[in-house]
């Protein structure tokens, strides 16, 4: 029994360490692969198509919480809303766990033909993930730029466009 207790004690921790590392570069990666499928899109279509937060998976709800799902559109006028004749090319449900994946002041990122973005800062913007517990191990950022360049940071990485993930 007491060594039973003993490999638990060692062994419960890590797998939980192990797990919410695998969830949370899901869920950067999946955000992370709607932003370059978005991007491919608006390039080989010649159109504008956006990515923004959406909680009912078919309208844009201006939220900068993107824990509460995102849809990829084409955006025929580049206005940042689903409207008549736009296409929903995919859809992002809520999270089912208690992490944050929140942005300073970006509710949507829109790629026009030549692949840049609009709808951010002028270096850039970071959207970042954060565990229910929030820790170094447990955050990740996602930084955008205006030309495209889409990459996913660690906690205090060094800075990207002078954008730090915190």
């Amino acid at each position: 029994m007491t060594i039973v207790a003993v490999l638990m004690a060692i062994a419960i921790p890590s797998y939980r360490y192990v797990t919410n590392a695998n969830r949370i570069a899901a869920e950067v990666n999946g955000l992370l692969g709607d932003m370059q499928y978005a991007r491919g899109e608006a390039i080989k279509e010649g159109q504008t198509v956006t990515v923004c937060v959406s909680s009912d998976g078919a309208t844009c709800n201006g939220a900068t919480t993107w824990q509460n799902g995102w849809i990829v559109f084409s955006d025929l006028n580049g206005d940042q809303t689903v409207d008549v004749g736009d296409t929903v090319l995919r859809v992002q449900s809520t999270f089912t766990s208690t992490d944050t994946f929140v942005a300073n002041n970006v509710a949507a990122v829109t790629f026009n033909r030549e692949g840049f973005a609009a709808g951010l800062g002028p270096n850039g913007s970071l959207i970042t993930l954060h565990a229910l517990t929030p820790s170094s191990a447990s955050t990740r950022c996602l930084s955008l730029t205006t030309v495209g360049l889409m990459t996913v940071q660690t906690y205090n990485q060094a800075p990207i466009n002078g954008l730090t993930c915190q």
